[in-house]
């Protein structure tokens, strides 16, 4: 029997079993409908002794939910989980492969290399209920789609702890992620020590965050730290451009002849002291004035066997560079796919917000392939708060880190995907729509089940379904009013122009100049839309609601909302027919370009919630979304047409979870 991980099955004719929700769901799982007992098990059992540092890994993460299980080496027979070095055959890197079974009287963990057994035990957790102690069982073959698998944190702008950074690798190998890319230098701050220039990390010379940096041990220390994990840490040492703390520190530009004798210095301490396979050298947004800056700095770090890594577009590269893509420009620069490259276009966690940015990642499809091959060696997810941010968790609570990075690992993990940008779900009859509603289940259950004391901005909302009425022409007069909000009309009995899903709906939005797919096919200026929904309350109470009608990037530095409003397009909300007043703002109405001013409460996902008196019976929301022009003055404020409005509960300290609310569906109105 085959089964999508978190359906459910009958077994035996009895009542119906929820299986366990894996994420990334495994390329090929079969339900047995057994289950394998943990309190018999007699204990891990492993005949290779390569197989014991990843055994350990095991019985600890076993041992962390209060299931003490011995290590044996040699042979066994039954009630044992046995780990494997043996042939799994698989289209793409077999050397990640991996194959599962469980039975009621055995588990049989087996891969090529250390590091699918890894994979596995990733898994097999997943599998365990550990409040029955029973792991479900199943046949599983797997593999991953793409062999570049990478999460990249920028501390060069603002420096975060090694024990916070080691959270995030924790959960990015649980994911099954391989590459941490750690982005330590910018015009902000130099943020690695380098013996033979010790000016490149005093206070003096950063401007944020000033004396933060990681010496030559915590350096050392991280990498372990993800090999211990099977991760690939690849440093980022930005050159030449974004590259003002070199300046200050040294006195020199990188380009200048010394400045270039100095970085060759740089880099070959780097190579010398840490075990990287991969130097990543930025070189984007910078004009070349040195054109032998690139092809001497990429050549000595060849010298020392490191493959190098650059942003695209970027600088002049030769051919064996690696190529990170983060503009649609950087297409001209891998040479129609023939050059080594790695996709991070629209990948940005700094530029989106949960709702929209989840399913977005989960539906992308990386590089316009399904899969990975010589040319596309993978995808990465990047976080780059260029504003000053308050706390080290604000990167993590305001860039909804934990819920997109599962969106990534499925898709990274899985392949395939649907062609282009979106910010919208699809049509409910779509099929990628209808993917990301299954997907969207499983990654509930993870966020109740492992995420209760991190922070995770994601709550359900493919139930929630809108009306869209338009377009009204409003003559660039965003004040004005149409037949939606009049007193006494009933928008359920009016027939939508469009229908839409989810807590966040975009009309419009384009990103560096390239279009995204959303709700509305061909918007207009100078119009106008409504959205309206109904929901269903058991009782006459008070709720929380999300709302928010500009998603505030933290890779810029846009404008705050002014008093009184919810953005600068006079956008306006009723619940019940009564108008849902805007916060009352921090700091209304701060202009853009501000960096050094954290975010406090801009963003529905990070501020208090709105509390609203509900009715016993059906509720109604009217959403008003005036526009006079797409495109604002300043690029730090990407174009965006779009609403957040979905009802929350509050459940343990950050987390904040869908309430027991029911929707009216399309096909009801």
């Amino acid at each position: 029997m085959t089964a999508h991980a978190g359906l459910l099955q009958m077994r035996g004719g009895a009542e119906p079993v929820q299986m366990p929700s894996l994420i990334p769901e495994p390329q090929s799982l079969k339900w047995s409908g057994e289950h394998f007992p943990l309190d018999r098990s007699k204990g891990i059992l492993i005949e290779d002794k390569r197989l014991l540092q990843v055994a350990e890994i095991l019985q600890a993460r076993l041992a962390s939910d209060c299931i003490s299980i011995p290590i044996r080496v040699g042979r066994g027979d039954n009630y044992l989980i046995e780990l494997r070095l043996g042939s799994v055959k698989a289209p793409f890197q077999a050397e990640e492969a991996y194959r599962l079974e469980v039975k009621k009287n055995k588990v049989v963990l087996t891969a090529n290399t250390e590091h699918g057994i890894f994979n596995g035990i990733q898994t097999l957790y997943q599998l365990t209920d550990f409040n029955t102690g029973m792991i479900a069982g199943c046949h599983i073959t797997d593999y991953p789609a793409f062999k570049w698998r990478g999460y990249m944190v920028d501390v060069g702008r603002n420096y975060q702890s090694l024990e916070l950074l080691k959270q995030q690798i924790d959960i990015m190998s649980r994911y099954k992620l391989n590459v941490f890319h750690f982005h330590l230098t910018e015009d902000v701050a130099w943020r690695l020590q380098i013996k033979a220039y010790p000016a490149l990390t005093s206070a003096k010379s950063m401007t944020r965050n000033k004396g933060k940096y990681y010496s030559i041990d915590e350096m050392k220390e991280l990498i372990q730290y993800c090999k211990d994990r099977f991760i690939t840490l690849v440093p980022e040492l930005d050159m030449p451009g974004h590259s003002a703390a070199f300046t200050r520190a040294m006195g020199v530009d990188m380009q200048t002849d010394k400045g270039l004798e100095i970085v060759k210095g740089i880099l070959s301490e780097v190579c010398e002291t840490y075990d990287v396979p991969y130097i990543h050298i930025g070189a984007d947004e910078v004009a070349i004035r040195n054109q032998h800056f690139l092809p001497e700095v990429t050549s000595l770090i060849h010298q020392y066997k490191k493959e190098v890594v650059g942003w695209s577009p970027g600088g002049n590269y030769d051919d064996r560079t690696i190529r990170q893509l983060w503009k649609d420009e950087g297409e001209h620069d891998i040479g129609k796919g023939s050059l080594r490259h790695i996709e991070s276009r629209y990948l940005y966690l700094s530029d989106m917000a949960p709702q929209s940015g989840v399913p977005s990642i989960f539906q992308r499809q990386f590089g316009g392939k399904k899969h990975g091959d010589s040319s596309l060696l993978g995808a990465e997810i990047c976080l780059w708060d260029d504003r000053r941010v308050e706390q080290e968790t604000d990167h993590l609570r305001m860039n909804a880190v934990y819920p997109s990075m599962l969106a990534f690992s499925e898709r990274s993990w899985k392949g395939g995907g649907y062609p282009g940008k979106a910010a919208d779900i699809g049509p409910d009859s779509s099929a990628r729509a209808k993917d990301f509603a299954a997907f969207e289940k499983r990654l509930i259950t993870h966020k109740k089940n492992y995420f209760r004391n991190l922070p995770f901005p994601y709550v359900a909302q493919t139930a929630i379904k809108w009306k869209l009425f338009g377009p009204f022409e409003n003559h660039g007069d965003v004040t004005a009013s149409f037949w939606p909000e009049a007193e006494g009309v009933s928008p359920e009995d009016s027939l939508a122009a469009v229908n839409a899903t989810g807590g966040t709906v975009y009309l419009w939005h384009h990103t560096y100049d390239s279009p995204v797919s959303t709700w509305i096919p061909a918007p207009k200026v100078n119009t106008t839309w409504y959205a309206f929904t109904r929901f269903w309350s058991g009782a006459d109470t008070t709720i929380h609601i999300w709302a928010e009608f500009l998603n505030i990037a933290r890779s810029g530095a846009d404008a705050t909302p002014p008093t009184g409003e919810w953005d600068y397009k006079k956008s306006k909300l009723w619940i019940n027919g009564l108008v849902l007043d805007p916060p009352e703002w921090a700091y209304p109405g701060r202009p853009m370009g501000l960096l050094e001013e954290p975010l406090v409460d801009e963003g529905y996902y990070f501020r208090r919630p709105a509390i609203v008196n509900v009715k016993k019976g059906w509720n109604s929301i009217l959403v008003k979304l005036p526009l006079a022009a797409f495109d604002l003055p300043d690029w730090h404020a990407p174009p965006k047409w779009m609403f957040t409005v979905i009802p929350v509960q509050k459940a343990d300290g950050v987390n904040w979870y869908a309430s027991e609310i029911r929707y009216q569906p399309h096909a009801d109105r």
